[in-house]
């Protein structure tokens, strides 16, 4: 490869790198303004209830996830994560329950319950009309989580652009010092 094309490549390079450092910056800002807005809309909400009613006391002795992180490696090699509910299912888990034919009339049973019901709203934990700013305050850090999975996907993007970088940098050198 010429040293003008490696120089074009490097520049373009660069100048993507920087646009995802930009990028990562600004979600940075957003995710601590999500998390601040969270926190505020909590005390409020423990201003509003009580400062007892709002608390580890009041949790459900058996959490359930209400979101989990998934990642997956695209075309490029890149890892991406992405923030789904729990309750959704994956392509991999969908499909036929049964791999055996079922018979469509005859005996009659009771439907079995699901194996993993739909997870419950956390808010309940906190009686039934809670106030709007602990809604409020959740919806800020699901936002959040969803911020942290972004920046997360965007920091191995910019770590793979900076090795790169590196690369193509080294290149050149050994390039130059040839055409000199």
């Amino acid at each position: 490869m010429a040293a003008p094309d490696l120089r074009s490549e490097l520049d373009s390079l660069l100048l993507q790198l920087l646009r995802d450092l930009e990028e990562l910056e600004a979600k940075r800002a957003a995710l601590n303004a999500r998390v601040e807005e969270g926190w505020l809309s909590l005390s409020k909400a423990r201003y509003a209830m009580g400062a007892k009613s709002v608390g580890p006391l009041q949790y459900a002795s058996h959490m359930e996830p209400q979101v989990c992180v998934y990642t997956s490696e695209a075309q490029d090699g890149l890892q991406k994560f992405w923030v789904m509910r729990a309750s959704a299912q994956t392509p991999e888990e969908l499909g036929p329950r049964e791999a055996a034919l079922r018979r469509r009339k005859g005996l009659t049973k009771t439907p079995e319950p699901e194996s993993s019901p739909a997870p419950r709203d956390p808010l309940n934990w906190f009686g039934i009309l809670v106030p709007h700013s602990l809604r409020h305050a959740q919806a800020s850090f699901r936002e959040g989580l969803q911020l942290a999975a972004d920046m997360a996907s965007l920091q191995i993007r910019i770590d793979w652009g900076r090795s790169q970088l590196r690369g193509l940098q080294g290149k050149l050198k050994h390039l130059e010092p040839e055409s000199a």
